[in-house]
């Protein structure tokens, strides 16, 4: 089953390539295209990192859990 983060990997070499190939084929410089590109690809991995960015649900769920103490009794040093 695909998910959103299998589209993000497919759409970053089809942004970085696809939009400079367009933009020189249009007129643009390639010194030009290329940065735009990388920039389109830039702004889909930041939306995967942070707008819609990856969580474990059973993290989720569970909630804060308290530390774990040792069930063992203390050693008297006499």
């Amino acid at each position: 089953m695909t998910g959103y983060y299998d589209y993000v990997l497919g759409v970053i070499p089809l942004a970085l390539l696809g939009i400079t190939a367009v933009l020189s084929v249009v007129g643009f410089p390639l010194a030009m295209a290329v940065p735009a590109g990388g920039g389109v690809a830039a702004l889909v991995i930041g939306h995967a990192l942070f707008v819609n960015g990856p969580v474990n649900p059973t993290a989720q769920s569970q909630g804060p859990q308290a530390p774990q103490t040792p069930q063992t009794p203390p050693v008297n040093a006499d």
